[in-house]
C-alpha cells in the first residue's frame, strides 16, 4: 500500500455520482481541496453499510474541517444513486470496476470468499492532499466507527 508522504498518479477517468447526477470526471478533479476516498467493496452489504453510513452520519464534520469526501466501489452508477438516496449520503459515490483508485495507491490485495481466491481492493481509507500527495491513510478499515478513525487521523495530520 501506497505510504503518506508518497505522491500518487490519479489522472483516470471514472464516473461519478454527486448530488443525484451521473459524470464521467478525471479522478484528479476531485482532489480540489484535501479528500478522504473511502473504499468499500459493494453497496447493500452489510459492513460496506455500516461504513459508507457512518460516513454519511458525520460528512457534516468532515466539510467544517475542509475535506471532501469520497467513497469508492465498483458498483455502477445507477447503484450508486439508489444507495446514496437509501443511505443518506450527500458525498461523491465513485464508480471503479477496473480497480484504476487502487492501482494508483497499490491497494490491491488477495481476498478469500466461499474458498475462491481473488484480486481486489483492499477496505481502505485515504486522505489526500490536492496535488496528490498521500497524508494519511487507514490500511483496515473499522466499519462500526469509520467517520471516528478518520475524524481521529485529520486532527493528528494538523
Amino acid at each position: 500500500m501506497i505510504e503518506a508522504g508518497a505522491k500518487a498518479d490519479f489522472d483516470f477517468t471514472v464516473k461519478a455520482v454527486h448530488n443525484g447526477e451521473e459524470k464521467e470526471i478525471n479522478f484528479k478533479e476531485l482532489l480540489d481541496k484535501p479528500t478522504i476516498v473511502s473504499v468499500y467493496m459493494k453497496n447493500n452489504t452489510s459492513g460496506c453499510d455500516r461504513q459508507t453510513k457512518d460516513l454519511a452520519d458525520e460528512s457534516s464534520w468532515f466539510k467544517e474541517h475542509g475535506y471532501n469526501l469520497v467513497a469508492i466501489s465498483k458498483d455502477t452508477c445507477g447503484s450508486h444513486k439508489r444507495y446514496a438516496k437509501k443511505q443518506g449520503i450527500d458525498f461523491t459515490l465513485v464508480s471503479d470496476p477496473d480497480y484504476k483508485f487502487a492501482e494508483a495507491t497499490d491497494s490491491i490485495v488477495e481476498k478469500k470468499m466461499f474458498g475462491n481466491e481473488y484480486e481486489a481492493p483492499s477496505r481502505s481509507a485515504f486522505v489526500i492532499d490536492t496535488d496528490g500527495t498521500i497524508l494519511g491513510t487507514v490500511e483496515k478499515v473499522n466499519t462500526k466507527d469509520h467517520a471516528g478513525e478518520l475524524k481521529e487521523l485529520v486532527e493528528s495530520l494538523k
